[in-house]
């Protein structure tokens, strides 16, 4: 008899699934800017950070227990209007490991892309 935990998926879609928990890790799919394609950077920001709350919230993590973050930017020179908008949202104190790159995006609307990697915090 196996005692492997189980992978639990939210949000399952045909190509991907929004989050996955496994051994109480919350793995983000890339989260992007559906809402505002063709925004700037800041408002694309914003929307992207509210996705990551939201989708945090609904399995019990939180901001203060992400793990790791990766940002990618198709424009790499935007990261000083992007730092605005993140530095206003991040927990003081819980700065998570962060990498912040320059990409191409699969849609040319999209400004940031944002990967999240955090700790379910215990009940």
């Amino acid at each position: 008899m196996s005692s492997q935990a189980a992978i639990e998926r939210r949000h399952v879609g045909a190509r991907l699934s929004e989050t996955a928990v496994f051994n109480g890790v919350v793995y983000l799919a890339g989260q992007i800017p559906e809402n505002n394609p063709g925004a700037d950077i800041r408002i694309q920001t914003q929307e992207v950070l509210g996705h990551i709350d939201r989708l945090l919230a609904e399995v019990g993590a939180s901001k203060k227990s992400i793990l790791q973050c990766q940002i990618y930017l198709s424009d790499i020179s935007e990261i000083g209007a992007m730092n605005e908008v993140w530095d206003a949202w991040v927990a003081p104190g819980h700065t998570p490991p962060r990498a912040t790159v320059q990409a191409l995006l699969a849609n040319a609307d999209y400004r940031i892309e944002v990967v999240v990697v955090a700790a379910v915090e215990a009940a």
